[in-house]
């Protein structure tokens, strides 16, 4: 083969690499552009039903009231119970997942072999996986009962269950991110503290927490906005009464649990109870995206960089 020959397959070669390189943008270009243009959608959609309610109930009554009836002969609009059910159950939830699931992550990236760890992570992630209609099960037929061997007037749904079984589905969430960011601090931190004779505890505590900080509070808050967004679990733990109380053996009603009732119920299209549903998904999105852009600041804030 000539000289001319290979330049010409070489140029060949060339060109085919530029279209496929060509190819593989365009297509991972479309790919984000439908994300963004669903995300935009389905916002719209929320604002252009949400305008349509304000145009019937008084935002200032939306917002001030404590008294949610829709559905009633004479309704009432205040978006405050369903607020104080979310609210319950994502604190609830959160003091359960983040004490359980920082601890595990610290043992995972600290304290466990290689082999443990590429046993009990894997293990542990399966809880996310798990449908939440599962949970919802399990909380109504364990969790509720041993509630109510402690607690004898306790009713079939209530607050404490329905935190619990949230608090249990985002262990996952909290462990496995706040894990990866401990695992991504230098060795050499590790080392030099050992070095100054600090033990495993010390070095855990004082040195990788501290360093991962920002991909924890991350993991949290990323943790605290699926509770937040929880629908069927505390559906069926929780029950689907709004009110604003203090007692966690009670039933309340999230605005999660709303959306299922008002979207499984008779209703008819356009009618002001319908309507509602765009208002608390419109609340519930800003709620949600409102953490989320927490979480970006906290991670830019306070990220540690390592070279």
């Amino acid at each position: 083969m000539s000289t001319a020959d290979e330049v010409d397959l070489s140029h060949g070669g060339s060109r085919r690499e530029h279209r496929v390189d060509s190819l593989v943008r365009w297509v991972f270009f479309i790919c984000a552009l439908l994300t963004i243009l669903t995300t935009v959608g389905i916002i719209l959609v929320l604002v252009q039903g949400a305008v349509t309610f304000f145009l019937d109930v008084s935002i200032i009554e939306y917002f001030t009231s404590i008294d949610w009836a829709p559905l009633d002969a004479d309704p009432s609009f205040g978006i405050w119970p369903l607020i104080w059910g979310t609210l319950v159950i994502t604190v609830g939830s959160a003091l359960i997942a983040v004490p359980i699931g920082t601890l595990t992550a610290i043992y995972l990236s600290e304290y466990a072999s290689d082999q443990t760890r590429s046993v009990l992570k894997p293990l542990l992630e399966i809880l996310a996986g798990i449908p939440t209609i599962v949970y919802g099960f399990f909380a109504l037929s364990f969790i509720t009962p041993q509630i109510q061997r402690v607690f004898p007037d306790t009713g079939t749904f209530n607050a404490l269950a329905g935190a619990i079984v949230v608090g249990i589905m985002i262990i996952p969430m909290v462990s496995s991110l706040s894990e990866d960011a401990m695992h991504a601090v230098p060795d050499d931190l590790r080392q030099a503290a050992y070095g100054l004779g600090a033990t495993r505890f010390d070095v855990s505590t004082n040195v990788v927490v501290p360093a991962a900080l920002s991909g924890i509070v991350a993991a949290y808050i990323l943790a605290i906005s699926r509770a937040i967004g929880e629908t069927m679990a505390v559906t069926l733990a929780a029950g689907m009464r709004p009110q604003i109380t203090t007692n966690p053996l009670e039933p309340i009603q999230t605005m999660t649990a709303y959306m299922v009732q008002v979207g499984t119920g008779d209703l008819s299209v356009g009618s002001i109870g319908y309507q509602s549903l765009f208002a608390v998904g419109l609340t519930l999105f800003a709620m949600t995206l409102a953490m989320n852009l927490v979480s970006l600041w906290i991670k830019g804030r306070y990220r540690e960089v390592y070279r």
